[in-house]
């Protein structure tokens, strides 16, 4: 990575090595010097921003039987928080691209990992219900930013490394998702026993992601004005809506998160409702989210490397499909394969997050791409978790639910294909 490309993290006008001219996308001009030392600091920041992106969401489920108790929160209201994070990332998602474009994608990261930091802290001390979904809510506004704007910065600050720099993201999200999961119930118990210590704790982890933010924020270097009678050239509008393979991708990542809350939500139900014991189920679960450490770093590299990802996309719904039959057919006799294999299929989440990086020249079209494939996508995925269990709860079976997740894997693979392509959304204008 050239010294330059560090120049303007943090500023309105941060971007990858271009020659467009001062009229053109903020995120699209030419950076100024920096000390290359603050490449290795960006990189630091960006495994630890990864880290934070999901934490606040599995060390509440890992809790949440204590947290419903603690609070005197109905079911239904517990129900809902199982939904809330794809609709806080949705929502809070769309303000990402004009924060960005006003105040930079890096200080907008730095902005997210403190409010994650705050919210995790707050929300198990602030005193009900209410206070304690305000706190949440605060806390994965600032993961929806990142999730949209790190993508972003790899594309930005690293443009001849988006595949192994989204894997080295990815795989730290599957680390950060793996580890809480694991740790909370065991450190919950290390700090006494009660579900605010080990809901808070995760908070360490927020804070620690925001001081190399901060490092490359008071480094950045203020953009030379612009010689005068310079030129004025703006670079060519993006009509992400008008785009096929911006909606083709936003579909494959609803899809493809559709799946993954399912398998979170609902996977140990099924294998206990078929005989395996509850603390194997579990297992079996950290198995799933597990496969997605490795293959969330080799994955990218491996999709960068291709003129066109669609073989990636049907190589990964195999699987799932795979997995979804042993489940149907065998769910107990073939559990552990079950479980490799959808854990597989889980990584087409770095893949979605590759092709964001690739499906577009510039800075400010990965922005556009970003938010609107996981905006779009995160709303899509809103209904499948609660979609499964009221078949599961109607047809007092596995089967119709089985049945469904195996037919979304179809139209995904589709997508996948579509969003594949090697296109750029600026030559679909």
């Amino acid at each position: 990575m050239a010294d330059d490309d560090l120049a303007t993290l943090g500023t309105a006008t941060e971007a990858p090595q271009t020659t467009a001219t001062p009229g053109g996308d903020p995120l699209d001009r030419a950076p100024a010097p920096v000390p290359s030392r603050l490449g290795a600091v960006l990189t630091v920041g960006l495994v630890l921003a990864a880290l934070n992106l999901r934490p606040a969401i599995t060390s509440l489920g890992a809790l949440m039987e204590e947290v419903r108790d603690g609070l005197g929160m109905s079911g239904t209201v517990a129900g809902l928080l199982t939904s809330v994070p794809a609709l806080c990332f949705a929502v809070f998602g769309v303000a990402a691209p004009r924060l960005a474009r006003r105040f930079g994608p890096g200080a907008i990261v730095c902005a997210g990992m403190a409010a994650i930091t705050i919210g995790v802290v707050v929300r198990p001390f602030a005193g009900g219900t209410a206070g304690f979904l305000a706190a949440s809510a605060l806390a994965l506004a600032g993961i929806a930013v990142s999730n949209i704007l790190l993508p972003v910065v790899i594309k930005t600050f690293f443009p001849d490394r988006v595949g192994s720099m989204t894997g080295l993201y990815s795989m730290a999200l599957a680390l950060g998702t793996s580890l809480a999961a694991a740790l909370t119930v065991p450190v919950t118990g290390a700090l006494g026993g009660g579900w605010q210590a080990g809901l808070a704790i995760w908070a360490v982890l927020g804070a620690l992601a925001v001081v190399p933010w901060l490092v490359v924020l008071r480094h950045r270097a203020p953009r030379p004005a612009p010689a005068a009678g310079a030129p004025q050239q703006d670079a060519p509008a993006v009509r992400i809506s008008r785009s096929p393979t911006a909606w083709s991708l936003a579909v494959f990542f609803g899809l493809q998160a559709t799946a993954a809350y399912i398998t979170m939500g609902w996977l140990p139900q099924i294998f206990r409702d078929a005989g395996v014991p509850a603390g194997t189920a579990g297992v079996l679960l950290a198995i799933t989210m597990a496969m997605g450490i490795p293959l969330s770093f080799v994955l990218p590299r491996l999709a960068a490397r291709m003129r066109h990802q669609g073989p990636l996309a049907v190589l990964l719904g195999a699987c799932g499909l795979a997995g979804y039959a042993g489940l149907w057919l065998a769910p107990s006799a073939g559990a552990w394969g079950w479980a490799l294999l959808l854990g597989i299929s889980n990584c087409a989440f770095p893949l979605a997050l590759t092709m964001i990086g690739m499906r577009a020249r510039s800075a400010a079209g990965v922005v556009k791409l970003s938010a609107f494939a996981q905006c779009i996508g995160y709303l899509i995925s809103i209904p499948g978790p609660l979609l499964v269990g009221t078949l599961y709860q109607h047809s007092g079976g596995w089967g119709l639910p089985i049945a469904l997740m195996a037919g979304l894997m179809v139209p995904q693979i589709v997508m996948g294909v579509l969003a594949g392509r090697d296109r750029r959304i600026e030559d679909e204008r």
